[in-house]
């Protein structure tokens, strides 16, 4: 699966599933944006993860067909990764979990967007996804706002369950039905 799409100021991107080759370059991607953003799990070299224990955890994950990892790339350069995760257990394997992340430099140009139809897309067809949840920050309105326009409804808050710059902050929970 391989797609090209032109953003804002005409930027052409490559979205595609990820390979085990990808394993290094997206760990190195996830360490750099820890540090751009308040709004991930994660800061900036948080992202420990051992190289062969990912690549085995990329194979395993493109082997279930409940879900998907994406990567978003300029020039064979990683600019965003999209995820949906799910359970292999009878009673979940319905629930998807998505995250996505953009680098800082080309937020704003409707690479999330694209992102998100994509995942939810693939979502609709799989046979088996029936509900997307996912978490963010209560201050990324901006992220909140797009979830909303894509269907998305808020079912809960988690209290202080982050701590960000001296502070600790609620993470929204939600989720849309397909």
């Amino acid at each position: 699966m391989m797609r090209n799409v032109n953003l804002k100021n005409n930027l052409n991107v490559n979205i595609r599933k990820v390979t085990t080759d990808d394993a290094q370059n997206m760990i190195d991607f996830y360490n750099v944006v820890g540090g751009e953003s308040d709004f991930l799990s994660f800061g900036a070299n948080e992202f420990k993860r051992d190289l062969l224990e990912y690549k085995d955890y990329i194979t395993t994950t493109s082997k279930e067909l409940n879900s998907i990892m994406l990567i978003a790339e300029i020039d064979s350069k990683i600019i965003g990764i999209a995820t949906i995760n799910s359970s292999q257990k009878e009673r979940t394997k319905h629930v998807g979990t998505l995250g996505i992340v953009v680098s800082e430099t080309y937020t704003g140009l409707g690479l999330g967007k694209v992102l998100m139809n994509e995942l939810l897309e693939w979502a609709r067809l799989n046979g088996i996804t029936k509900k997307i949840s996912l978490v963010t920050n209560e201050n990324n309105a901006k992220a909140i706002e797009l979830y909303k326009k894509l269907g998305f409804e808020e079912e809960g808050l988690l209290k202080l369950d982050n701590y960000i710059k001296g502070t600790y902050q609620n993470t929204v929970v939600m989720g849309l039905l397909l």
